[in-house]
């Protein structure tokens, strides 16, 4: 086999001559065709709008990592908050327990007193006081620990009635003073604990139906979103998903006040339950009498529906109307006493041991 030629050493400036001639003549033929400088161009328009995206993307993704950081901690936050409401809860589950303790403890006292007059009772008369003492002693529980002033008059009239059956004169002192109480009673004013109640118990039930500000916005601009035809071509069917995908990448809403109270998927359920907890507290300070906390109560949750949910829905306009009646009840009524007959029965009775 023959070895091939090497190149000597006067050919070599030859060539780079001749590649430079080349190079020349192709930038030449480039200058003479503006289209190819077009093309150039475009190509690195294309090449600088391409890293310009990469960048945006990049710190939409940084931003986006940095808010759910922020969302994890507002929901740590909300999650703290929920044990102690759930342990203001159980408090107050255990002073309703204490009540419940000391109505079963006046029930025995109840069922104690009537073996006990059954046993001591020997005439129509003393059977009468034993009755009426019952009555109004059951009355002045009533009175006292539930704050029934309906109750309290039922049983001031049935007594002040079984005096009257019993038509003996030395109870006229007894009836004077009964109908000096019954007709304090009458005037008191009447407070319907059970229908507030009720309304209090109809918010808790509706707070989960109720929506959020920024729901419905939401789902109306994601059903205004443009369908592709199926008649159209694939391509134009690819085009218009990816334009919608591109879409819903970012909102603009336009709100109606100037700091809309969003709340993250993840933090909705906290708001809800705390919402409800509000409003039995709410319900435990009306069962208690507590006006103070009860006006906080009710301000709190109506300061919530405002900012937190949508006001526009029928839903929310009822529940901000029921706040509002809530709000408007007097609950702190102040109460009288009955002390004034059973001290006069109880001396009654007392003076007549004496006569024997």
């Amino acid at each position: 086999m023959s070895e091939l030629p090497s190149p000597s050493p006067a050919s070599e400036p030859t060539a780079a001559v001749t590649g430079q001639a080349a190079l020349r003549r192709n930038w030449r033929g480039l200058a003479q065709r503006p289209w190819a400088i077009a093309l150039v161009v475009l190509v690195l328009l294309l090449g600088w709008q391409w890293y310009d995206s990469y960048s945006r993307m990049s710190g939409l993704r940084e931003e986006l990592a940095s808010r759910l950081r922020d969302s994890d901690a507002d929901s740590r936050d909300a999650r703290l908050v929920a044990r102690q409401a759930q342990e203001a809860v159980r408090e107050a589950q255990a002073k309703l327990a204490q009540l419940d303790a000391k109505l079963a403890e006046s029930q025995n006292q109840q069922v104690a007193l009537e073996a006990l007059y059954q046993e001591l009772s020997r005439n129509r008369d003393e059977w009468a006081l034993a009755e009426i003492d019952q009555i109004l002693t059951i009355a002045s529980q009533q009175l006292q620990l539930a704050g029934n002033v309906q109750a309290a008059l039922v049983g001031m009239q049935t007594a002040e009635a079984r005096l009257a059956r019993t038509d003996r004169p030395q109870f006229i002192p007894l009836r004077k003073v009964l109908t000096r109480d019954i007709e304090r009673l009458k005037a008191t004013p009447n407070l319907d604990v059970a229908g507030l109640a009720l309304r209090i118990d109809q918010i808790i039930a509706g707070i989960d139906t109720l929506p959020l500000a920024g729901e419905e916005r939401i789902a109306a601009s994601v059903q205004k979103s443009s369908v592709p035809d199926v008649s159209d071509s694939l391509w134009l069917r690819l085009g218009a998903e990816i334009w919608n995908e591109l879409k819903s990448l970012v909102r603009i809403q336009v709100m109606d006040s100037t700091e809309p109270g969003l709340v993250a998927p993840s933090q909705a359920f906290f708001l809800r339950e705390n919402f409800k907890l509000r409003m039995l507290n709410a319900r435990l300070a009306l069962l208690s009498r507590d006006e103070a906390t009860f006006r906080e109560d009710i301000k709190t949750a109506s300061a919530w529906l405002s900012r937190w949910f949508d006001a526009r829905s029928k839903a929310t306009q009822a529940a901000e109307a029921s706040l509002k009646q809530l709000n408007a009840a007097a609950i702190q009524i102040e109460l009288p006493t009955i002390a004034d007959s059973l001290n006069a029965v109880r001396n009654y009775k007392v003076a007549r041991d004496r006569a024997r």
